[in-house]
């Protein structure tokens, strides 16, 4: 039967579909819907070795997603490390990311030299999944700017930007009080954080 056939290629097409996703939440979840559409494919036919298969596929996925998803908010997940702009890492990182950082933050400017901004990198293990730039105001030193909120393709669905603000004592001991988002970024997720809006940006405040 066509329906049938069409099913079997559908299954297909989302397993392929599923290894071209950077974002590992997106790939375990496409790869276990192929993986369903596969079983019930091959059921159909007998074919049983490939049910096995799709089976054994589909309850690996489900055990990694289960396993992403109880860590998602996590904040053991995730260390957030302080460098300065002058790091050779930081500068590294902000370089190869450099045309994916224009997208999200269109207003951003890179400048290793800037003293004044202060780098959080946001670790996972040993790898980095983003960057948080903040610059106290010129008009008022107990705000800090972010300048900069970025986080990696294959982490982006965890939001690990938000263990920067969760850790409040992270600007406390700066001697900030307000923490004010960068206007224009696209997708902003600050909302769920604690923060309201103000115009373009949304704002923190960090209790006393």
């Amino acid at each position: 039967m066509i329906w049938i056939q069409t099913l079997g290629w559908v299954g297909s097409a989302l397993l392929v579909w599923s290894l071209l996703q950077t974002r590992i939440l997106r790939l375990r979840v496409w790869n276990l819907v192929g993986s369903i559409a596969l079983i019930v494919f091959n059921a159909l036919v007998h074919v049983w070795p490939m049910v096995g298969l799709n089976v054994t596929l589909a309850a690996i996925n489900l055990w990694y997603l289960n396993k992403l998803l109880r860590t998602r908010h996590d904040e053991g997940a995730f260390d957030v490390v302080e460098v300065s702009m002058a790091d050779e890492f930081l500068g590294h990182l902000l370089r190869v990311h450099g045309a994916d950082i224009a997208k999200f933050n269109p207003k951003f400017a890179l400048d290793t030299a800037e003293t004044h901004r202060t780098a959080y990198v946001i670790v996972s293990g040993d790898e980095a999944v983003g960057v948080v730039i903040i610059r106290p105001d010129a008009a008022d030193a107990t705000i800090a700017n972010v300048d900069l909120d970025y986080v990696t393709p294959r982490f982006r669905d965890f939001t690990p930007g938000e263990f920067v603000y969760r850790r409040s004592s992270i600007f406390a001991d700066h001697g900030f009080r307000r923490v004010i988002s960068p206007p224009g970024m696209v997708a902003p997720y600050y909302g769920r954080l604690g923060f309201r809006r103000e115009g373009e940006s949304f704002v923190l405040t960090i209790p006393d």
